[in-house]
């Protein structure tokens, strides 16, 4: 992923990653941290999700596992999905993307316009729109592998496949470092794949190990914090999904925080009304872990985080009402 801002870029690929670090100096201000936020609804893709799909891609073809003319099948809460549609549109691969009910449906709009086709999964007890839960996910899991099973096609599976993780370390971390000249506190980062946490958190600490990584899980599903999940039904999308995560190494997390639907949804709303950076449930739960830190930090220390994609794609939930 090269930088494009002095060259004219080939494809609409190479403008994924290389994306704003902003201080949110407004929602900080009388802290004693700062807190920095990476936009990533930079990417052309609105989300975080462009660099992983670009590098699993790119990486399955590497190793021969994805050849022209090929088709990829994935299971997605519609970030990743939206990712891989674009890169499999500019690349010319057929692309089946398996999303849960509950998820906004922006994101299989989207999907669909980028010329994707999308397997929605009826949620498992009855419709909940706007929340997901760990037994949904494992559904759509079921449907997935059964098709890439009947197409023979290659799965992207993020939630196992080390190209997620490698993104981050060789893109979204070593931007990071850069862009602040090393001088980094702590990270905090919600825990969907656990890709994003995986990737930065091995940038920074194998540059500075002193650097405090945090994950963040909702409230009532603090799986690896807490052990058990009391509401899986949280409106964090794509987080939360209370399950293993193989690509977190425990050893590189200095710890657990969680995060109500409610300070997600009030940190979301106050960063459109205050910084101007409209985002998602996760943005929002990312950016209040940030600020809490930062509540108690030393004084001038700098905590990063990253705003995970568009609150365009949120336009039919209540995250951001009508009046």
């Amino acid at each position: 992923m090269q930088s494009t801002k002095q060259c004219l870029a080939a494809s609409i690929l190479d403008t994924i990653g290389d994306t704003p670090l902003v201080a949110l100096d407004r929602l900080s201000r009388g802290l004693n941290g700062r807190v920095l936020a990476k936009i990533e609804f930079f990417n052309p893709g609105f989300s975080i999700k462009d660099r992983i799909a670009l590098q699993i891609i790119e990486d399955a073809e590497r190793g021969g596992l994805l050849k022209p003319g090929g088709r990829v099948v994935e299971l997605t809460s519609g970030n990743t999905g939206t990712g891989l549609a674009l890169v499999c549109a500019v690349k010319g691969y057929r692309f089946i993307a398996v999303m849960s009910e509950g998820n906004s449906r922006e994101r299989a709009r989207m999907m669909r316009a980028l010329g994707a086709e999308v397997v929605l999964v009826p949620q498992v007890g009855g419709s909940r729109p706007g929340q997901v839960s760990g037994e949904d996910l494992a559904e759509v899991d079921r449907v997935t592998s059964q098709l890439a099973k009947k197409l023979k096609a290659f799965r992207a599976d993020q939630f196992n496949n080390l190209s997620n993780a490698r993104a981050h370390e060789l893109t979204t971390g070593q931007e990071i470092w850069e862009q602040t000249g090393g001088k980094v506190d702590a990270f905090v980062s919600t825990l969907g794949t656990g890709g994003t946490f995986a990737g930065v958190t091995a940038a920074l600490k194998k540059r500075n190990p002193r650097i405090k990584c945090y994950a963040v899980e909702p409230a009532g599903a603090a799986y690896l914090a807490k052990g058990k999940v009391t509401d899986p039904n949280h409106k964090i999308q794509g987080t939360g999904y209370a399950m293993p995560l193989p690509l977190v190494k425990r050893e590189w997390v200095d710890g657990l925080v969680t995060v109500t639907d409610r300070e997600a949804i009030r940190t979301a709303r106050l960063l459109a009304k205050k910084e101007g950076i409209f985002a998602g449930f996760s943005s929002g739960a990312n950016v209040a872990v940030a600020l809490r830190l930062a509540r108690r930090a030393k004084h001038g220390a700098v905590i990063v985080t990253t705003i995970n994609d568009s609150g365009l794609k949120y336009l039919s939930t209540d995250l951001f009402p009508e009046r």
